[in-house]
């Protein structure tokens, strides 16, 4: 599971991380607590080249009679998303780098639910790998995306059984590229992605709240 996120580096830092030609000032601001239903900074490949923009977080499929479906998509289990009718035909065509810095975690700690803070340890900015899909109803038009994900690894289990797909630096362009691929071979591929190591720490209870969006929620706690 991964139901909220943060991003707070420099424009420049991401413009130069993911190889982007855009200033993005003109859409981009710092958060610190992202949340379901909220706009997200996300990286597609036009079939020209790398493009940034902002999608609706929580997957709307374009053949949804009501778009509060996506409440309930925030994200797809990678093991079976080639199986899936609203994600099978994403995997093809449809897949985004969704930029993030740390993701949130809640651990059951002494029967409280803690939340951590949780990143690589060797990189500063990193990309979940992503689905995004187009809704329309008359004038009313959505562009949405989901987060995969897939069993948690070792350091993981200790805080919760599932985790975001981040993908290692070398296979964002393979996410990415706009040839249309088979669903079923990118999902093996997803299963055959090298984990990096990770690091985590508890935060403040803040962090809970989704109106709480402060540079507070990622400070760690003291003892």
């Amino acid at each position: 599971m991964c139901g909220r996120f943060t991003l707070f580096a420099e424009e420049v830092e991401i413009i130069k991380a993911f190889g982007l030609e855009q200033k993005i000032d003109n859409f981009y601001e710092k958060r610190y607590n992202i949340a379901p239903g909220q706009k997200i900074l996300a990286v597609v490949h036009d079939g020209k080249g790398k493009r940034a923009g902002q999608l609706q977080w929580g997957l709307v499929p374009s053949w949804a009679k009501d778009p509060s479906i996506g409440y309930k998509m925030i994200n797809a289990r990678s093991e079976s998303a080639h199986e899936k009718p609203s994600f099978k035909k994403l995997l093809t065509r449809r897949r985004c780098l969704v930029v993030a810095d740390s993701f949130y975690e809640w651990k059951q700690v002494d029967g409280m639910k803690q939340p951590m803070r949780i990143h690589p340890k060797d990189r500063d900015l990193f990309a979940f790998a992503g689905l995004w899909d187009r809704w329309k109803d008359g004038d009313k038009e959505l562009v949405t995306c989901t987060i995969l994900t897939q069993e948690a690894n070792e350091f993981m289990q200790d805080i919760h059984h599932r985790m975001p797909i981040i993908l290692p630096k070398e296979k964002e362009d393979w996410w990415l590229d706009p040839q249309p691929q088979d669903a079923s071979y990118m999902v093996e591929g997803i299963r055959q992605l090298e984990m990096e190591d990770l690091e985590a720490y508890p935060v403040s209870m803040q962090v809970n709240n989704a109106k709480n969006d402060l540079p507070d929620c990622v400070v760690p706690l003291t003892s």
